[in-house]
């Protein structure tokens, strides 16, 4: 004979809410920011003879995460960004530059 109906489940928005900001969501979101982050550092060009500061950029990769972040402030969030002030061109290049895209290719190679 086969069952009918199922499971229910009454999902409440204030516990969804809890659960975006909990410190569990927070601590994964950081491993995975840390596993992009590495894998950033992992493949970070450094300059040739040439370059004035070798090594900085590759250097200047960090994770930061915080409870209360995305667009509506509602969800547990972390971040990878690179403090270098020109990291802009080598992720994106110049006309002389040509574009690295490191952070793009360790969010995809990490995210997996």
């Amino acid at each position: 004979m086969a069952a009918t109906g199922g499971a229910r489940i009454k999902v409440k928005s204030r516990g969804v809410g809890q659960l975006l900001r909990s410190e569990m969501v927070r601590a994964e979101m950081v491993r995975r920011a840390e596993v992009i982050r590495s894998t950033a550092v992992a493949i970070s060009p450094v300059g040739g003879t040439g370059d004035p500061h070798p090594g900085r950029y590759k250097g200047s990769w960090e994770v930061t995460s915080t409870r209360r972040g995305g667009r509506r402030r509602d969800r547990a969030v972390a971040y990878v960004r690179n403090t270098a002030y020109y990291a802009r061109w080598v992720e994106y290049g110049t006309e002389r530059v040509p574009a690295h895209h490191v952070l793009l290719r360790a969010a995809q190679i990490g995210g997996r």
